[in-house]
């Protein structure tokens, strides 16, 4: 059963064709603020909608049993109070599988996915470690998964820097109980069965050196979506967005005008 609605903060930059952000785990709107000022500096006009989703940032907090559709449900109302007809929706990781499910669940919001450093489902055995990964932060705080989780999410080279550094303090400032909830969820994450339902435009980016998210899990993932591309970012690790942002933002930059090229041209939303 589905809890009721959480009002999302959230940052609003611009006007136009509206673009909705939605970051990874544990993190929050400011994730993807090298996106949103990309878009920003782009020449074509956008509405900028930058989210923090339930249980992080400024939002409210998400309680234990929060589902994807909940999460799903809170980023529609959203859309609906700050968006103007359907938007282009862009996640990362957790806010990947949001993105999924915002299309399944709510079609007419969604007028094109960028799916970034995420998969469509998981095996079995791999769940009770996603739900482990909160456990542990619940039982002995954030300090207990910050560095197997920088680990995962950057490469070497710049686990030590000033990208992965921000990113530690963040998760730290974490509610465990936000994180816990926030795993939980991503363990249940099955979208594979009903994504050949999606007919909107939709890239699935993928970083070569993702260690969360590995090239097969995306390149699933685009398969699965009649209208999607699989588009992968050399020497990317899973925090794409941050490690190479240039990279990334020209792939998005790259998705929107194609999809302003081809707009009139088939079918959108989610099928019959």
């Amino acid at each position: 059963m589905s809890r009721p609605i959480a009002e999302l903060h959230c940052r609003v930059q611009g006007t136009g064709p509206a673009v909705v952000l939605l970051h990874p785990a544990g993190l929050d709107h400011t994730a993807m603020a090298g996106v949103a000022a990309a878009l920003a500096a782009s020449p074509v006009k956008r509405r900028v909608v930058s989210v923090d989703l339930r249980g992080h940032g400024l939002s409210p907090d998400a309680a234990a049993g929060t589902s994807m559709a909940d999460h799903a449900d809170d980023v529609n109302a959203l859309i609906g109070r700050h968006c103007e007809g359907a938007a282009v929706v862009l996640g990362v990781s957790f806010g990947g599988m949001v993105a999924q499910e915002l299309a399944l669940r709510h079609p007419a919001s969604v007028a094109g996915l960028l799916l970034c450093g995420c998969g469509a489902t998981f095996a079995d055995e791999f769940r009770p470690a996603l739900r482990q990964r909160g456990l542990d932060a619940e039982r002995n705080g954030m300090a207990a998964v910050v560095d197997t989780t920088l680990d995962r999410w950057f490469t070497p080279a710049a686990r030590s820097g000033p990208l992965a550094d921000a990113v530690r303090d963040r998760l730290l400032r974490d509610k465990p109980a936000n994180w816990s909830a926030t795993w939980q969820t991503i363990a249940t994450h099955d979208a594979l069965p009903r994504l050949g339902a999606v007919r909107v435009p939709t890239a699935v980016v993928a970083g070569e050196h993702d260690a969360a998210t590995p090239a097969a899990a995306s390149r699933q993932l685009a398969a699965a979506i009649s209208a999607a591309r699989w588009i992968c970012i050399p020497g990317a690790p899973h925090m794409m967005q941050l490690e190479c942002g240039d990279a990334f933002n020209a792939q998005v930059l790259a998705f929107l005008a194609s999809r302003a090229a081809g707009a009139g041209r088939g079918a959108a939303g989610v099928a019959p």
